[in-house]
C-alpha cells in the first residue's frame, strides 16, 4: 500500500517546442516537474493535506499528479489548462483540471463550478479554494500544462 500524500502543490508551464512532445516537455520543465515521472491520479486531496510551495523532489521520483494539458499545432491558437482544488475544512477535498481551447479566464470560471458541483454531490462545502491555470498563443507547437502536485512531509 502506498502512504496518504500530506501535501498539496499547484502548478502550471507553458511553451512550444519542434514537435507535440517536446513542446510539452518544455512546459513540464516551466511548470517545474520536467525531471519526475508523473503519475496521473484521479481528483481527491487527501484530509488534512495542506498546500505548500511545490516542493523540492528528487529526479526520477514517481510523483502522483492530478493534471491537465493540451498541445496544439495550430498558429495563433488560444490554448488553456488548468486546476481548481476545493477543500472542506473537516474532510477530505476535490481537485478538478480543465484544459481546452479557450481563455485562461473561462478555464478558471468553469473550474469553479466543476469543484463546488463535484463536492456538492457529495454533500460537502468548499471552506477553501485554490486555483492555478496557464494561457498560452501558439507560435508553431505550443503546449500548456497544470497540475496538483500531492507529496509527502
Amino acid at each position: 500500500m502506498l502512504i496518504t500524500p500530506t501535501t498539496f502543490s499547484l502548478t502550471a508551464g507553458r511553451a512550444e517546442g519542434g514537435t507535440p512532445l517536446t513542446a510539452f516537455d518544455a512546459a513540464l520543465l516551466d511548470a517545474g516537474l520536467g525531471n519526475l515521472n508523473l503519475l496521473k491520479v484521479s481528483s481527491i486531496v487527501p484530509p488534512g493535506a495542506r498546500l505548500v510551495e511545490t516542493p523540492a523532489v528528487p529526479p526520477g521520483s514517481l510523483v502522483p499528479v492530478a493534471y491537465g494539458t493540451i498541445t496544439s499545432q495550430d498558429p495563433g491558437q488560444v490554448i488553456s489548462a488548468g486546476v481548481a482544488v476545493g477543500l472542506t475544512g473537516h474532510t477530505f477535498g476535490m481537485i478538478m483540471e480543465y484544459s481546452g481551447r479557450r481563455p485562461k479566464e473561462e478555464v478558471e470560471a468553469l473550474l469553479e463550478r466543476m469543484v463546488h458541483e463535484s463536492l456538492e454531490r457529495r454533500g460537502l462545502k468548499a471552506t477553501e479554494y485554490y486555483v492555478r491555470a496557464v494561457e498560452h498563443t501558439v507560435a508553431r507547437c505550443g503546449s500548456v500544462f497544470a497540475a496538483v502536485l500531492l507529496w509527502y512531509d
